[in-house]
Formats: structure tokens, sequence, C-alpha cells
């Protein structure tokens, strides 16, 4: 068992796996030799793994990819092209990654974010409102850069129009970056990332989830973004897609009376477990064992359906990370979306894990498939 000193030497490098002796010593108020002597005795102990301060794996979820402003313009009605439409504007925080993460910690999982911001004002506040529900510890700032920013333009029956996203940000992010950032990356017990990043940085992290034996989720944001995926999908235990993104990665077209084909393209490339969105219809899923299944879309009235995807793969993601089973996962990620959806927010702000549990019950009743326990 570690003692106090070592308990508040461990609580320093959880909360930041980069830090030096020399850091630690400064924020104790020890000698640098006191902290190296401390530090052996966590490593004889088996609570820091490695010279690189690496904690044992605790079910952490790191989410790598992007976080942006979210504009959302409202129109009363139909959008009328060619002409000035009324709106209603709204600004949140976005993002398919940062989205993802909040989701995550709002369940109460330990997630931490890896993004990229400019030093701007909508940097500061993604970084200070996020921060309140992921670690951005090893998130990257760019001088010079302006912060992500999407505007999505919602007609009145709550669909979304049409989008448009500033993402530059995102094609000055390098490999060598998240190599930096590694011995945080590689102490989760589950990797999850986004395709906003260029196609050297995605094949980065994917085959060194592969190496490492880390479980990886890919979500892959739109159907541009989803085509810088590799033709060789090994190393991602989780692809999460809509149907449109589906057909782009597998060059096949999606069926809803037989999708296997095209599932059997996306395993034969090295896929473990494939799960696609198809809106009001649910979500079909998949694994290359040959189990497949298919679960509709709870009945909800609809506010606002931008981010219901991300809230939906985060569950997805969440219910694997605790041991859950594809199908029980698969509803929990459909109960984060349905509360979702009746939210005008991105990230359904009531969202908890005790509320996730009661919504899972009372739209499945379901006491026999790995649906009990912690949410």
């Amino acid at each position: 068992m570690a003692n106090e000193k070592e308990k508040q030497i461990l609580a320093l490098i959880k909360k930041n796996p980069f830090i030096s002796q020399n850091e630690i010593a400064r924020e104790l108020k020890l000698s640098r030799s006191a902290v190296a002597n401390y530090i052996s005795s966590l490593m004889r102990k088996g609570e820091i793994v490695g010279r690189a301060y690496i904690l044992p794996r605790e079910r952490k979820i790191t989410c790598i990819g992007g976080a942006n402003i979210d504009q959302k313009m409202y129109l009363s009605g139909n959008i009328k092209w060619r002409t000035s439409n009324p709106v209603r504007t709204e600004k949140s925080l976005g993002g398919v990654a940062r989205n993802i993460a909040e989701n995550l910690g709002r369940l109460g999982a330990a997630v931490s974010l890896v993004t990229v911001l400019g030093n701007d004002e909508a940097g500061k506040w993604l970084q200070e409102s996020t921060g309140a529900w992921a670690d951005l510890s090893p998130a990257m700032n760019i001088s010079g850069a302006n912060t992500g920013h999407y505007t999505a333009i919602i007609d009145g029956s709550g669909e979304m129009i049409v989008a448009l996203a500033d993402m530059g940000i995102y094609d000055r992010v390098a490999a060598g970056q998240l190599a930096e950032r590694w011995n945080h990356i590689g102490s989760s017990s589950f990797v999850l990332l986004d395709t906003n990043f260029p196609k050297d940085v995605i094949q980065y992290v994917i085959t060194r989830c592969r190496e490492e034996k880390i479980p990886l989720a890919v979500a892959t944001v739109s159907v541009p973004k989803a085509e810088k995926l590799p033709e060789d999908l090994s190393g991602i235990k989780l692809l999460i897609v809509n149907r449109d993104e589906a057909e782009a990665v597998a060059k096949t077209e999606f069926s809803e009376k037989n999708p296997l084909p095209l599932a059997d393209v996306l395993f034969r490339r090295g896929l473990e477990k494939l799960v696609v969105t198809a809106g009001e219809k649910g979500v079909f899923y998949f694994d290359r064992s040959g189990f497949c299944g298919h679960l509709p879309a709870p009945e909800a009235e609809v506010r606002d359906v931008t981010g219901a995807g991300d809230a939906l793969a985060a569950g997805v993601i969440y219910g694997l990370n605790e041991g859950k089973d594809l199908t029980s996962a698969c509803q929990i990620g459909l109960a984060c979306s349905y509360l979702t959806v009746q939210s005008e927010k991105t990230v359904a702000e009531e969202l908890n894990g005790e509320l996730l549990a009661e919504t899972v019950r009372n739209l499945w009743n379901d006491t026999e498939s790995n649906m009990e326990g912690d949410f």
C-alpha cells in the first residue's frame, strides 16, 4: 500500500503523466532525491509501470481528435435558398472527439482528450469548459491558428440541412506530436480516434494501438474524412460509421435487408467490430465471428439531432470498456442518443450514469443480457 507522500505523488502523475521529478519536488516541497526514492518504491509496488511514470491501466479512455466551437442556426421552418432566412443562433462546444469525451465524463468514466486548440478565446473556452469532464493535459496548442469552428443550420423539424466547417488547424498536427504524448495514450484501456487529423497521424495511432494491443475505436466524422482510413484496418477494434460513411470506407453499397456483404469487406481488411448508425432506423452491428444484429431507434420527441451520433459512439465505447457485449453496448449507445436528441445541446447536460441506467431499463426492460451493473 502507498503511504501518504506516495499517494500525493501518484495524484500528480495521474494528473500529468509527463511531470518531471523536479516538478514533483517543487509541488510537494521535497528534495529531488526524496522524490526519486518514492518513485522507486512505487515502481517496486507496481503502482507505476516503467521509467516514464506510466500508471497501470485503470479503465481510462483517451479520445483523440477534434474540439470545435459549434454554432447552430435554427430556422423557424424550411430554408429558402438564395435569400435571407431568419434564424435563432446558439454557440456551444463541439468536435467529435470532444463530444464523445464529454459524454463519457458525464457518465463517470475517467477520460482524457488529445486535441489541438488555437491560442484564442475559443480555445480558452474549450479548455476551461471541457476540463470539467475530461483531462486536457495532453492537448496541443498552436499559436496563430484559429480553433476549429463548425456551423450547422437546423430546420423546423430539428434536422440538420447543411453544415460548414473551418478545420484547417487539424492539418497542422504531426504524428510526432502524438508520439510525444504516447505515454499518456498508451496507458489507456480504450482509445477513441476521430478522423479529423491527417492520414499519417491516423495511421500512426492505428499502428501503435495494434502493436501495443490497446482497444481502438474509430469514429469517421464525415464521408470525406472517412476516406482517410487506410486499406489495412487491422488494429481497429471498433468502427462506428453512418451508412454513407460505411459505403465510403468499404466502397460497397449498404443494404438494410442484407448488410453482411459490406461488413465482410471490412472484416477481410482486418476490422474486428462494426457499428452502422441509420438514424431513426437504429443501429446495425457486426463482429468478424459472424455475429450480427439490429436495434431500432427508440421513439423520441426530437429537438435537435446534432451530437446524437457522438452520444451513441460514447455509449457503445463506454459499454465495451465496462465489459458489456456488443448488443448491450449498442443499447447503451442508443439510450445516450435517445437522451441527446431530446436536448438542444450537442451533449445533453442531464446525462449521467444513473439516468443512463434508468433509460436503458425503461427502453428495453432487459434483465438478462448483461445490462445490470454500474453505469
